[in-house]
């Protein structure tokens, strides 16, 4: 006699805000979802302007004197080239899916990320927010898999923090396996193999006109050119990623203590000054992460409104930029290998 087969039910998630995804949405403006191709394109375009004034001033100049503060700027307008490329891999940017994927190649190729390698593994990295065992960037590492690092592997994860992009993106984090640039990578869907193909082409294409261009005018002019604002950006990047997940206060969740929303909340709010409008208020990360198709020009808004609703569960940073780095850098290290909530502890490095 044939016996049963038998079925595993996955345990029901600890279901414990006092409100719902409804609630939240239903305390936003209906505008605040809806898109504009002429507004979206109008933040390509100015920081594409601005970036080749900037070329142009540093050219003109060509002062060792100014070569630092162009590096500066100019890895800063990557940085905000590349928060425009990230509202076209939420499908934010627009409605229609050939804009999204034109401007967030446009926008990410010249500064060296795989558009669609990069887009699908954030997707991954939204949709697992907060849960220790599945997301995708800047989760925290368990006591145990610390205990087995070696000094290389810490002395990386914990004190190259602001330098990491690059490698996450050969290598991905702690515990992954993949590329963003190999379509066979468990990061990714058979069916998305073109568009991973497509980006690492367009990466590959931008390298090889790199390698020409340094070829026919000498290392220095890399350097000045390129690779000083491309080391500013990735530390932008690597920074406001840090900063919005990890902090000492906020909760990491596993197993059925999970569930999306709880983890969307897992993010903090930073106020980067007068830098917010540069970077395309980056900043409003807790609406954002709720609601990862808004466009980033309504997050404001819909920030003000959700407050009311999430009250406490809402978290915004109390810290300058360097405090909340600082802060987060001397005390989140670890966390316990058991618990379905847990917070950062601090180890001795």
């Amino acid at each position: 006699m044939q016996q049963p087969m038998t079925v595993i039910r996955p345990e029901p998630k600890v279901v414990d805000l006092p409100f719902s995804l409804q609630d939240v949405k239903a305390a936003i403006p209906p505008h605040c979802f809806e898109s504009s191709v002429i507004k979206s394109l109008s933040y390509f375009v100015w920081d594409v302007f601005v970036v080749s004034v900037l070329y142009a001033i540093a050219h003109y100049l060509d002062s060792w004197f100014f070569w630092p503060i162009f590096w500066l700027m100019q890895g800063t307008m990557f940085w905000a080239l590349f928060v425009v490329g990230h509202d076209c891999g939420h499908g934010s940017f627009s409605r229609y899916k050939w804009l999204n994927n034109l401007i967030g190649h446009l926008s990410h190729t010249p500064i060296l990320v795989p558009f669609h390698g990069w887009r699908i593994s954030h997707r991954t990295h939204h949709k697992n927010t907060g849960n220790i065992d599945t997301d995708e960037s800047w989760y925290p590492i368990v006591e145990s898999k610390y205990n087995q690092m070696g000094w290389l592997e810490k002395f990386a994860r914990f004190k190259l923090v602001l330098f990491l992009y690059p490698i996450y993106l050969f290598k991905r984090s702690p515990g992954r396996k993949g590329s963003h640039f190999d379509p066979n990578s468990d990061l990714f869907r058979p069916s998305e193999k073109w568009d991973v193909l497509t980006s690492t082409i367009c990466w590959s294409l931008m390298v090889g006109l790199l390698g020409f261009l340094t070829y026919q005018w000498g290392f220095i002019w890399l350097l000045k050119y390129y690779l000083g604002p491309y080391v500013v950006f990735v530390m932008w990047l690597d920074l406001v990623t840090f900063l919005h997940h990890t902090d000492p206060d906020i909760p990491w969740y596993r197993g059925k203590d999970w569930y999306f929303l709880k983890g969307a909340l897992s993010t903090v709010d930073v106020d980067y000054g007068f830098i917010n409008s540069i970077h395309h208020d980056i900043g409003t990360h807790v609406a954002h992460h709720i609601f990862l198709t808004m466009p980033h020009y309504h997050l404001k808004e819909a920030t003000e409104a959700i407050k009311p609703v999430l009250g406490d569960y809402y978290r915004k940073s109390d810290y300058s930029v360097l405090e909340a780095f600082i802060r987060g850098y001397k005390n989140c290290h670890v966390v316990s290998d058991e618990g379905g909530k847990v917070y950062y502890e601090p180890r001795d490095l």
